[in-house]
């Protein structure tokens, strides 16, 4: 039987390394934000295969989204000891998902989108990535930290939930869930895991106030291309671009907010409201992201191009039932 890591030691922490889980909901007219796991995919499946829980909480590594420019990047590495405290303990389980950040385990490669046996004392360093913006760790038993308003996810805005509330420092410790479930190789199937790839074209649904907009402005948003600015984080992703210049400029009064609006600012650019958005807003909201792009969100790095399609919300809604029917079933993961 393979027993789960009792305690992670984080080395190194990258440049932003936090537990998140799949979120609170519920608390938007308290005004919390659901915070959560910025590719929620990334982390259900990687849960799936250590056999947690899709929602127990692992540990999201964030490359470039938080590095406002700086060039020092390759030299920095996120790095954790995997150590249990039991004297014979057997080792653990872990997987790895999301964006490729060349992990190695004691050098050695560390696979991708697998489920991977560890011992007592083995170090997982991850690097620069290689494609997206986040890469999750779930370990088998799941990061144990005290739950705020029934999550675990950190909401670095606040500075609530999570591991006191930030983002992780070298030195400290992560307790994991107690599990004696046997390890099994499991690894996503190849054309599941390419139904589930990271979108650069974004399709939405139309916002509460799209009809504020022209129907020539509107054209000209969907014809447009636009970059991922380098203000963007957790709150939300700022485009750059062709400026909007007709229709409503923050000219409304403040009501509540979606995951995944797009807002459009005063200066007639988009934002993109994400997993720490604020709960109201007052800017006019021509877009809305749809449930099964969400995760893809979460993988953009700055001057990342992206456009918009517009999709019906009958479509929009069978996207995401082709989506969950696809994460359940058991095409999903090979053993």
């Amino acid at each position: 039987m393979s027993q789960t890591l009792a305690t992670i030691l984080v080395q190194a922490p990258g440049l932003l390394t936090t537990v998140q889980d799949l979120g609170r909901e519920g608390f938007g007219p308290m005004g919390v934000s659901p915070s959560g796991a910025a590719d929620a995919i990334a982390l259900r499946v990687g849960n799936r295969l250590v056999g947690n829980a899709e929602g127990a909480a692992g540990l999201e590594m964030t490359d470039d989204l938080e590095l406002r420019g700086l060039v020092v990047r390759n030299q920095e590495q996120h790095r954790v000891d995997l150590r249990h405290a039991r004297e014979r303990a057997e080792g653990g389980v872990l997987a790895l998902t999301g964006s490729d950040f060349g992990a190695t385990l004691d050098d050695a490669p560390a696979p991708l989108w697998a489920s991977c046996e560890v011992k007592p004392g083995q170090t997982l360093r991850l690097r620069s990535t290689r494609s997206g913006a986040r890469c999750y760790l779930c370990v088998q038993g799941g990061i144990e930290v005290k739950s705020f308003l029934g999550s675990a996810s950190t909401h670095l805005l606040s500075g609530l939930g999570g591991y006191e509330g930030r983002a992780l420092r070298k030195g400290d410790v992560l307790r994991i869930g107690p599990s004696s479930e046997a390890f099994w190789k499991r690894a996503v199937a190849a054309k599941a895991l390419e139904r589930l790839s990271p979108r650069k074209i974004l399709r939405v649904t139309p916002g509460p106030q799209s009809d504020w907009f022209p129907e020539a402005v509107q054209k000209l948003f969907y014809a447009n291309t636009y970059r991922v600015a380098e203000e963007s984080n957790r709150m939300g992703l700022r485009l750059e671009g062709a400026a909007i210049t007709e229709g409503a400029h923050g000219k409304m009064i403040s009501e509540g907010v979606s995951l995944g609006a797009v807002q459009i600012a005063a200066g007639g650019l988009p934002i993109i409201l994400f997993v720490e958005q604020q709960t109201t807003g007052g800017y006019a909201k021509i877009a809305n992201v749809i449930s099964a792009d969400l995760s893809s969100l979460g993988q953009l790095r700055p001057r990342d191009e992206i456009r918009f399609e517009r999709a019906e919300f009958e479509t929009a809604r069978a996207l995401l039932i082709e989506q969950e029917k696809l994460l359940a079933s058991e095409e999903l993961i090979l053993q």
